[in-house]
């Protein structure tokens, strides 16, 4: 069954970059005619940022997307701030309920349209994944085909080094307070096929280096909950907090981790003796690692 659900995965991100290659092309046509006809001219430099998630359908997800987004109208006061989805499947589920959100490459086609010169794109993915690759091919396209004199995409929460070390420093100070020293930590990153998946890996065996009762499994990669499960029961656990490590708490969380069917998380843990405490709060509720996206941020407009 893992195996069907991976080739659907690949499947829908085959057909997704054939979308983007086409809309990609679309804008191509409509910038080379603005280009013609505006030969010549001297551009006065007009910024913006851009900030792209996978996005929500969830309601609740809000929360998150609101506080990044007012921590980068603050940080960066004077640079207009526009957003993306790069799932379509979101943005159809969004647009059933009258909410319209951009595709990356659709945003910033209305943003070329709109004069802007510089545009610093920031992924507010947590890996250097699959969504992160396809952004950038987008980029790639609009870097290519001269729309913008500068077009910079920032680095998703963990991409390097210094990132995990950041993003360690800000598991710390946001988990329970309640929670004793002999209890487990679990965090649920979302998996992905893509070789990025070994950040989960190595985020873990660097957090543990601090506290060996912290873990961080994946939905869709590795480690599974499974490998979890057993490493908390050879440490005769008794209690664990599941926390979501992804920017919202939604499905995933709310369903995979958290819900009452038989191959939750919290359910497969409950089963095995260890009882469990959801926290239904994504990463980006917690200004600690939007700190890091905002980060991210400065160093690409830095550049302009």
């Amino acid at each position: 069954m893992k195996r069907l659900f991976v080739l659907k995965k690949i499947m829908e991100r085959r057909i997704s970059t054939i979308a983007v290659f086409i809309m990609v092309i679309f804008c191509t046509i409509i910038v080379a005619g603005e280009a013609s006809a505006k030969h010549g001219e001297k551009k006065e430099v007009k910024k913006a940022i851009l900030l792209v998630a996978f996005g929500s359908s969830e309601e609740s997800s809000q929360i998150s997307f609101d506080n990044i987004d007012k921590k980068t109208k603050a940080a960066f006061p004077d640079v207009p701030v526009y957003w993306a989805y790069t799932s379509h499947i979101i943005r159809n589920k969004l647009a059933k309920q009258g909410k319209i959100l951009d595709a990356p490459e659709v945003a910033l086609g209305k943003m070329r349209a709109e004069g802007f010169t510089h545009v610093a794109v920031q992924s507010l993915h947590t890996i250097l994944g699959e969504e992160y690759d396809e952004l950038k091919k987008v980029i790639d396209s609009f870097k290519y085909m001269g729309g913008f004199e500068k077009i910079i995409l920032g680095y998703p929460l963990m991409a390097t080094q210094d990132d995990i070390v950041k993003v360690i420093d800000a598991i710390l100070k946001n988990i329970p307070k309640q929670r004793k020293a002999n209890e487990a930590v679990v965090l649920m990153g979302h998996g992905t096929p893509h070789p990025a998946n070994a950040f989960y890996a190595a985020l873990m065996f660097q957090i543990q280096l601090k506290d060996s009762n912290i873990f961080v499994g994946t939905v869709e990669g590795y480690p599974e909950i499974d490998d979890i499960k057993e490493l908390m029961l050879n440490k005769k656990i008794k209690k664990a907090y599941l926390m979501p490590f992804m920017s919202v708490a939604g499905d995933h969380a709310k369903n995979d981790m958290a819900g009452d069917d038989a191959d939750s998380w919290k359910s497969l843990l409950t089963k095995a003796g260890i009882e469990s405490e959801a926290i239904l709060k994504g990463t980006a509720e917690f200004d600690d690692f939007i700190n890091i996206w905002i980060d991210h941020l400065k160093v690409t407009l830095s550049h302009f």
